[in-house]
């Protein structure tokens, strides 16, 4: 695997970054819930600081009463401090419910404790590999 790439393992609930050595770093995560998940591969579409949310059609289906679009910071903003987004409509991001860490609770994103998304945001480039396995 290329440096700078990610791998999101989902059955062991980890995102490891292949670092120049061939060593990773590996980070504790939350995944998709079985009925959300997704495998495949992808790659870092941009890198948002604090960003605001918009709710996307399946969490807005499930979830009615959310507003359009919840304001960057809003403790109900459940992208944290930063996000990788992908083009599939998901993201790598933070989280307003560290709880959810090493569980299988999101609608298909990859959700990570802040301090660790922040180390991670640093260290990867728009466009670098994602490969998201079992």
């Amino acid at each position: 695997m290329q440096p700078g790439s990610i791998v999101v393992r989902t059955g062991e609930r980890r995102l490891y970054l292949v670092r120049d050595d061939g060593t990773a770093l590996r980070y504790p995560v939350a995944v998709g819930r079985p009925d959300r998940q997704w495998f495949g591969e992808s790659v870092v579409l941009r890198k948002h600081v604090r960003p605001a949310w918009a709710p996307p059609e399946g969490v807005r289906r499930d979830h009615p009463t959310l507003p359009a679009v919840v304001p960057a910071g809003a403790p109900n903003n459940p992208l944290g401090e930063r996000a990788l987004t992908l083009p599939n409509q998901y993201a790598i991001h933070g989280t307003n419910r560290p709880a959810s860490i090493n569980t299988f609770a999101s609608y298909g994103c990859i959700r990570m404790f802040n301090e660790d998304v922040i180390h991670l945001f640093d260290r990867v480039e728009v466009g670098a590999r994602v490969v998201v396995e079992r």
